[in-house]
């Protein structure tokens, strides 16, 4: 790296962008993301939740008694935050998504649904576990949120450190 590739202004941090590749690698090798939605009043409430990201949507669940649920159905505007905190992918990095969720409670949905959540959640603890968790799923009263991302905001924290020029003594 030269000395023009270093930087000590950090208040513009848009060049230190989360690269299509490493998204990627982030939504794979985290399985859970902070879900922000609106409630009645217009503010935002935020829960940690499981994720399965397919086909550029993001799928969570959770029973309908939950107040997010009833929020989603309301008013859609929601938002989704993931951190790579805790990933082989070490810290800083993340990604935040804009978009607009809608509650599916389908038996198509469901079932490819459950089944996908079970193998990334549990399926390193065998088949038999995958099927019970299933069955803790599968409940009348559970719901599932599609989350339709419509922009987002990415940062890596990488490039930034990449960028930092090294520390010197001082004298």
């Amino acid at each position: 790296m030269t000395a023009d590739d270093q930087t000590s202004d950090y208040d513009d941090v848009r060049k230190y962008t989360l690269a299509p590749e490493r998204e990627q690698d982030l939504l794979e090798y985290q399985s859970e993301c902070t879900f922000i939605w609106v409630n009645k009043a217009g503010h935002p409430l935020g829960v940690i939740m499981s994720y399965i990201a397919r086909d550029g949507h993001f799928w969570l669940t959770a029973t309908s008694s939950r107040q997010r649920i009833p929020a989603i159905r309301r008013d859609g505007r929601s938002s989704i935050a993931i951190s790579s905190l805790g990933t082989q992918m070490g810290p800083k990095k993340s990604i935040t998504y804009k978009g607009a969720s809608v509650i599916r409670d389908d038996r198509a949905t469901k079932d490819w649904f459950y089944p996908a959540l079970a193998l990334r959640l549990q399926g390193h603890r065998g088949e038999a576990r995958m099927a019970q968790y299933i069955d803790i799923l599968n409940t009348p009263e559970r719901v599932i949120i599609e989350f339709a991302p419509e922009s987002d905001i990415r940062f890596d924290g990488d490039k930034m450190y990449a960028s930092t020029p090294p520390v010197t003594e001082r004298q």
